[in-house]
């Protein structure tokens, strides 16, 4: 709360001019149980913020009013809300009937508050039954409603629910792309919908750092540790009561076996609740030494409980959503979350027959620590819906329009609903500087940070962290979403683990330093790491000269000679991450030294530091200079030079770049008969001067098969930056879940 207090602050004071200067909006939030509420609270505290725009009615019906299920009223009023009207809606029952009974007596009961409070907008969450009531009863009072978390697919009778109240809404707050593009092929208006992300989001990326040990005793014990408890919750399959009865009966069967310390939390009101509760104490869970069972935990400290957990299992919407932000591992039980978009912390069972499948599934994901997945949001959803809701015109004709085929071309959201482009943080780690950018889908750098990159290890990191919020925190500004974090480091990299195994002589004390872990931590996104070379071959696929082409080769021609191979479209890393190696092909068994310790590389004669070390030869010999050249006392002799001498008529300069192009390309006929690929990609500064040279190397040395290949230079001003920023953006948008 006191965050949005200060956000109103800070804001520009908006003048309401379509609404009438003095009018404030007058909205009803409806909440039906514990965790509609911990979506809405967010909203709820920044509408509250915000007196001079809003007034705000809470309405309070279903769970929250039965003991059984804990009072979670009582939360709402310690969050300092006032509740205008309770409405005791929920009939008592087993059956599919009883949740009939409840929309129906719910029906019965909202027209009367509604026509006393008289909302411009009502605002409700999800799918559950109570929502569904909620909904119709403003649709048919002619009470304009904003439907949070619209779009999203999942199992059970949720799905028609959620899509029923979908066609009811006038609004639409949606949490992930394919939500949004879900509700356009429903027919929605798309300049109605926003695409903010999950509003509980802006309270999870924040909560990690609170004192969660004494939460954790209180609800546990005094002897549990972190990562070392389960956290269960699991609610009835109103399709199939029978079938989640037996599977629920299964999964304690599994945490009994499993004999680690369990929080057991009551399931939803819905049919087949009562029945899953005798069978927790047909099993004796409520007097088991291992096991907690509690019918509510307050949303503050049920994050640091999940936040912290070895596991959590069920069939929760919060496993496969939530919990994606702390990278705690998640074991999703049966069909009830069907379709939902996952992190890779989800491991799914869909169906067991006995409890053996589950045990397995805990032996796997039990104490496992994931990259913290952003799928469902990145914070700051709670700012872009109260602007959302400011852009209401009320004036506007009340009867919902559906825009039929052909949908409307989703390429950006409209500017002033603040849909951020897609983009990703790129990271360059240099020899001697270190950049991080923030990289567009269409690979523009709209914004770079460059620092000198320090000397230590720890200095080191702590410099990526510091640029790498700082640039997290711009993009809101820049109205970029962050996808995730891409690292393009020298050296030998697991892309797997995100691990830096052993970097080059130009990047000291950077040895097995994993950098996936700590980056991630801070800013609560998903990272990648992998070495420059491929990184430059992604930023070809994605942006350059290899899009589209299915088997090619780069060639960083640097301070060092680097590279990455494309093969059927998909990047080689071999069988210990050292694949594309390419400097340190040997071209000649008595050749010069190379930085490796071999002989003869292609890097040993056409890098820049080889380039440089001739130069020098020649400038002590005074060999080097030549009319029209001229160098300074305290200047350092560089490759730079050596081309500039070859360029102004110095043969021995020339003789040097020529012996330098041509072992570059005896390494590129290698690669030809070895990977025959149809493309050549030179890149980076020296590729100019190089490529004729290489070219005249395939017609004379190559098998005629392999003398078709297209050499060309790279087109491309910064690859590193593209090709981090490539790790993140081809990932994020093709996974498949």
């Amino acid at each position: 709360e006191v965050y949005f207090k200060n956000l109103s602050k800070q804001k520009q004071k908006e003048v309401m001019e379509k609404n009438g200067n003095n009018h404030k909006l007058r909205v009803c939030v409806a909440t039906c149980n514990r965790a509609d509420y911990s979506k809405l609270a967010p909203i709820m505290f920044g509408i509250k913020a915000e007196p001079q725009f809003f007034e705000l009615d809470v309405v309070v019906l279903g769970s929250h009013l039965i003991d059984d299920y804990g009072n979670t009223y009582r939360m709402i009023e310690q969050d300092d809300f006032d509740i205008h009207t309770r409405l005791h809606t929920i009939v008592r029952g087993e059956d599919e009937a009883a949740m009939v009974e409840s929309v129906g007596l719910a029906l019965v009961k909202l027209p009367d508050v509604l026509n006393r409070l008289k909302p411009d907008i009502m605002i409700v969450h999800g799918d559950r039954f109570d929502a569904l009531a909620l909904a119709t009863s403003a649709a048919l009072m002619n009470i304009r409603i904003l439907h949070i978390e619209g779009g999203e697919v999942s199992g059970t009778i949720d799905d028609s629910i959620r899509h029923a109240i979908t066609k009811l809404a006038h609004y639409h707050v949606c949490c992930t792309r394919s939500a949004e593009q879900h509700l356009i092929a429903m027919c929605e208006d798309h300049d109605r919908i926003l695409l903010a992300g999950c509003p509980s989001y802006d309270k999870l990326l924040s909560a990690k750092n609170k004192d969660y040990m004494s939460i954790i005793r209180m609800w546990l014990g005094e002897d549990v540790k972190t990562r070392d408890y389960i956290v269960a919750l699991q609610h009835p399959v109103t399709t199939d009561i029978k079938h989640s009865i037996k599977m629920f009966e299964l999964t304690l069967d599994a945490l009994i076996s499993f004999n680690k310390r369990t929080l057991v939390l009551f399931p939803n009101v819905d049919a087949g609740d009562k029945e899953m509760v005798r069978v927790m104490r047909k099993k004796g869970i409520e007097h088991h030494p291992n096991f907690r069972a509690v019918k509510h935990v307050p949303f503050d400290q049920f994050i640091q409980l999940v936040a912290h957990a070895g596991c959590m299992i069920g069939n929760s919407s919060c496993g496969v959503r939530e919990v994606g932000a702390f990278g705690t591992p998640v074991i999703n039980l049966g069909t009830r979350q069907t379709g939902r978009e996952t992190g890779e912390n989800v491991l799914h069972v869909r169906d067991a027959d006995t409890q053996d499948k589950i045990l397995h599934a805990l032996q796997l994901q039990f104490g496992k620590q994931y990259p913290c997945s952003k799928i469902y949001g990145d914070g700051n959803a709670v700012p872009r819906i109260l602007k959302f809701l400011k852009s209401i015109d009320l004036k506007e004709p009340l009867q919902k329009k559906f825009c039929f085929p052909p949908v409307k071309d989703n390429i950006s959201q409209d500017i002033d609903h603040i849909l951020e482009t897609q983009s990703a943080l790129a990271v360059d780690l240099g020899g001697t500087n270190l950049r991080v950018a923030i990289v567009s889908m269409k690979g523009e750098i709209v914004k770079k940070y460059t620092q000198l990159n320090p000397k230590t290890y720890e200095d080191r990191l702590e410099l990526i962290l510091k640029m790498c919020v700082e640039a997290a925190s711009e993009a809101v500004n820049v109205n970029c979403r962050i996808l995730g974090v891409g690292i393009s480091t020298g050296g030998r990299v697991n892309p797997r683990e995100g691990i830096v195994l052993h970097s080059t002589k130009l990047i000291q004390e950077w040895s097995s330093v994993d950098l996936r872990t700590p980056i991630s931590d801070a800013l609560h996104l998903p990272v990648w790491v992998d070495n420059d070379g491929n990184c430059a071959a992604l930023a070809e696929r994605k942006f350059g000269h290899g899009k589209g082409i299915e088997n090619f080769v780069t060639l960083i021609t640097g301070t060092g000679i680097g590279g990455g191979i494309v093969h059927q479209h998909e990047l080689i890393h071999g069988s210990s991450f050292c694949a594309a190696e390419l400097g340190h092909i040997v071209v000649s068994l008595d050749g010069p030294e190379c930085l490796c310790g071999s002989q003869g590389c292609i890097e040993a004669y056409a890098s820049g530091i080889a380039l440089q070390r001739e130069a020098k030869k020649l400038h002590d010999e005074d060999l080097l200079l030549v009319e029209g050249m001229s160098m300074k006392k305290e200047e350092v002799v560089s490759a730079a030079h050596l081309i500039q001498a070859a360029k102004l008529g110095n043969t021995k300069a020339d003789s040097i770049l020529r012996t330098a192009g041509t072992a570059l390309g005896l390494g590129v006929v290698n690669i030809l008969h070895t990977m025959n690929p149809s493309l050549v990609i030179l890149s980076g500064v020296l590729a100019s001067h190089y490529v004729n040279a290489v070219k005249d190397v395939i017609n004379r040395q190559a098998l005629s098969s392999v003398k078709t290949v297209n050499v060309v230079v790279s087109n491309l001003a910064d690859p590193a930056l593209l090709g981090a920023a490539s790790l993140v953006l081809d990932y994020t948008t093709r996974r498949i879940y």
